[in-house]
């Protein structure tokens, strides 16, 4: 049995790992850290993780770190302290190892770059191998994983100007982390929608336009949505090459266990991935404009967080990929 450790194991997206990791098969949970909720019962943190309930949580003791595999789940900035403590596997939830662009990680999050691990979305072409060869992997940000997976197969085709990609997307709450804030209480959340770092300042930018690649530029609009989680993306541009090309780029996806293009006349919802690890994509072809449009959505405590990172330590340990992972949605 491989064993593992859960860092930052008192927020949602710790919580979420520690409750996918319950139900896995392969993977033991040894260790829950979370240095300002020691000494607590896992149960006082989240009581919905019945079996895991009298996990003890403890502040991070890198001695103590005897596992086979740690998913750090910590805010921007504070993994990489950890990660130099640490001999055996790691997935990064946060943002620290994503850039290989020290500039960009200084304009978009500032301090210091840690340095750049294997990116861990496996969908990208030949991203399998190398993350099942690596020891640290940098787990995608939830934003950035929706959005490339919608625009991946045409720039890759060659269909689109990567250079004009436009994006609208909204997530759930939960996005922002656990941490109160006047923004996020319910009475300011409720019975609306509004943008959020506005005009090319939001942090996913950068590591969206090194994913995909051939020059990307991404002009990229968020919008908080009244909902606990999920991401809707819509994504924007030109078409340069044969519309006609457009559905068969997408069959890039056709074996790909969490990725599914919708059938004609049916469009993503956030509903459809509430819960699992998948992606679920639908795409249009504007002939007034030229241009295509690609929507895609996913929840963003899982495929976009949780889920991904389980994904990445699957193929990291030798696991079949989609060990423990749900691909069917909680409805209503």
């Amino acid at each position: 049995m491989v064993t593992a450790g859960v860092l930052g194991a008192s927020g949602y997206s710790g919580g979420e790992v520690l409750r996918l990791l319950a139900g896995h098969g392969g993977i033991e949970v040894r260790k829950a850290w979370a240095n300002a909720s020691a000494g607590q019962p896992l149960s006082a943190l989240h009581p919905h993780l019945a079996s895991l309930a009298d996990l003890q949580v403890a502040a991070f003791d890198a001695s103590d770190a005897d596992v086979d595999i740690v998913f750090m789940a910590l805010p921007h900035g504070q993994s990489a302290q950890y990660a130099q403590q640490l001999s055996c596997l790691v997935v990064d939830l946060g943002a620290d190892h994503r850039l290989t662009d020290s500039g960009a990680w200084q304009r978009y999050y500032g301090g210091e770059h840690a340095g750049t691990w294997t990116y861990g979305l496996p969908e990208l072409t030949g991203a399998r191998a190398k993350i099942a060869a690596s020891k640290t992997v940098a787990n995608p940000g939830c934003y950035a994983t929706a959005i490339t997976l919608a625009a991946h197969p045409l720039v890759t085709a060659g269909l689109i100007d990567p250079a004009r990609i436009v994006v609208v997307a909204a997530s759930g709450t939960s996005g922002a982390g656990r941490s109160p804030s006047v923004p996020l209480l319910a009475t300011e959340i409720t019975s609306g929608m509004r943008p959020y770092k506005v005009g090319g300042v939001h942090q996913h930018i950068p590591e969206i336009e090194q994913t995909l690649g051939h020059g990307a530029k991404v002009a990229f609009t968020p919008l908080l949505a009244p909902m606990a989680r999920g991401i809707i993306a819509t994504v924007t541009a030109p078409v340069i090459g044969d519309p006609a090309a457009i559905g068969q780029a997408f069959t890039a996806y056709a074996d790909e266990p969490f990725v599914r293009v919708l059938r004609d006349g049916q469009w993503p919802a956030t509903q459809m991935t509430l819960g699992s690890n998948s992606a679920v994509l639908q795409w249009a072809f504007d002939e007034h404009t030229g241009q295509v449009v690609v929507c895609c959505a996913i929840d963003n405590l899982v495929k976009g967080a949780a889920g991904q990172a389980i994904q990445n330590a699957n193929l990291m340990l030798g696991f079949d990929e989609t060990t423990g992972l749900p691909v069917d949605g909680v409805a209503p």
